[in-house]
């Protein structure tokens, strides 16, 4: 493909988000919630949409396709179970972080641990562990988007153009505007998405199959082997569990449950997010079973749809690059965003407790342009052990939802017991994860989580319990009541 039209594709896409960027900068209002979580005024919509773009990055349209090209329904199970998973902990959890966020003004979700447990070193630990985990991660959307640049031009756009286009992209939208900013672009960019890879799996259908019909029943007689299960249990579950937590443990999708500007507008949220993320991801597998077909014998996996855009019209082809770059811009600019917020209020408050919230959001938007320069500096630099950490970042955060458990349903649980259960578990479940050990077969995750909620429990039931506990419950009981969640 010429680089021309990649870089016409491009520039219209970033026009248009752009232009919604500064429409969202108008409505900014002032303050560190206004800046990091909308001044808890998003709509359904809009919230929706940037729970879902968030969630979903470029792993969907290459990821999960290349996923479901070699293990078929499996592939298709471990995703939706992230999804029945999440609706689960999204109506379990949902309400009672709005709640809880509304009455203590909390803006992360460090800050509702910090204040639980009566100990800033709980938030200061919870931050920290999602630093280490997540950096990695925002990067690997960089290396990505440098890799479809070069690869859809057959090498004639350089890899750092790619990687640049995306943070420059994503680091306007988050230091702008703030939570507002990127919010309504990821609505923008979780839209694109949708529609782009609808467009493309209707154009497989019918172009290569000749109708959805022919398709299902090509697949049931060429490929067979993609309709049984071909993954152990321990595989299986070693994937599924840290993504069954999403929702839970990552604080670039747990924080937006603090935005939602009434209970209505917290339904709305889920049942949008939930009707996204079912349509994308039959979608995708869909388009991972027609790959293939199409596409058989393919060395890599992840190269699955690449080489089918390559068998595509240009204009389509096109279409479909500006969604998958937009599925990683809105999830970097989301984790970006929300690691300045853990910076400024989970670290630099707690030890600078007099420094103004004007001051916090100029230093926040420092941190967004230093994370970008790390994850710049770790795209180029394309260390093999990023693709270790960035599958450590679910698994690894994983360690985090027992003290969250233990927050919302659990009176005794300690700040002892939430520190140490995330610094003992975090630890050896990096080990594991870089070491490539699996003791008796189970993957780290497991491990870790075991041994997370035992440190958890068991410290927290010979330390003195928090006089929050009650208050904090009680009022989150009320309140689910009140609104009949």
């Amino acid at each position: 493909m010429k680089p021309i039209y990649v870089y016409i594709a491009i520039a219209i896409w970033a026009v248009v988000g752009l232009f919604i960027a500064q429409l969202a900068r108008k409505r900014m209002g002032k303050g560190i919630p206004e800046f990091y979580i909308g001044g808890r005024k998003i709509g359904g919509f809009i919230s929706g949409m940037t729970y879902a773009a968030t969630t979903y990055s470029a792993f969907m349209m290459v990821g999960l396709v290349g996923l479901t090209y070699t293990s078929g329904v499996a592939a298709l199970g471990f995703e939706l179970t992230y999804l029945i998973f999440t609706m689960f902990f999204l109506f379990l959890f949902a309400p009672r972080f709005w709640a809880a966020g509304k009455k203590y003004n909390y803006t992360t979700p460090p800050d509702l641990l910090a204040d639980r447990y009566e100990s800033d070193y709980v938030g200061m630990i919870a931050s920290i562990l999602a630093l280490v985990m997540l950096i990695p991660y925002a990067s690997v959307q960089l290396m990505g988007a440098g890799y479809l640049f070069n690869g859809l031009t057959g090498g004639q756009i350089p890899y750092m153009w790619g990687v640049f286009a995306m943070a420059i992209f994503s680091g306007i939208t988050a230091f702008w505007a703030g939570f507002r900013s990127v919010s309504w672009t990821d609505a923008f960019q979780a839209i694109t998405m949708l529609v782009t890879s609808l467009i493309l799996l209707f154009f497989v259908f019918y172009h290569f199959f000749g109708s959805p019909i022919e398709f299902i029943s090509t697949i049931s007689t060429q490929n067979p082997e993609l309709l049984k299960i071909n993954w152990s249990f321990k595989r299986f579950l070693g994937l599924s569990l840290p993504w069954a937590f999403f929702a839970l443990s990552n604080p670039q999708v747990s924080q937006r449950m603090f935005v939602s500007e009434n209970i209505a507008s917290l339904k709305r949220m889920i049942i949008y997010f939930s009707i996204f993320g079912f349509i994308y991801t039959i979608i995708t597998t869909l388009l991972g079973f027609s790959a293939a077909n199409i596409l058989p014998g393919l060395e890599v996996a992840d190269q699955a749809m690449p080489a089918l855009l390559k068998k595509v019209p240009i204009s389509l082809g096109l279409i479909v690059f500006v969604g998958i770059f937009a599925a990683a811009t809105s999830t970097l600019g989301s984790i970006i965003l929300t690691l300045s917020s853990l910076g400024t209020e989970n670290i630099v408050k707690p030890l600078k407790p007099e420094i103004s919230e004007n001051t916090r959001i100029f230093i926040g938007r420092i941190i967004i342009l230093g994370l970008l320069i790390i994850c710049v500096g770790f795209s180029a630099l394309k260390f093999n052990l990023i693709a270790i950490l960035s599958s450590m970042a679910s698994g690894g955060l994983l360690i985090s939802v027992p003290a969250f458990f233990g927050a919302f349903f659990w009176r005794e649980g300690t700040d002892i017991g939430a520190i140490w259960s995330i610094i003992i578990g975090g630890t050896i479940t990096g080990a594991l994860y870089i070491s490539g050990w699996n003791p008796f077969g189970w993957w780290p995750p497991i491990w870790g989580l075991l041994i997370s909620t035992s440190i958890f429990i068991g410290l927290s039931l010979i330390t003195e319990t928090p006089e929050k506990a009650d208050e904090f419950i009680n009022h989150l009981e009320k309140e689910i009541d009140k609104h009949n969640f």
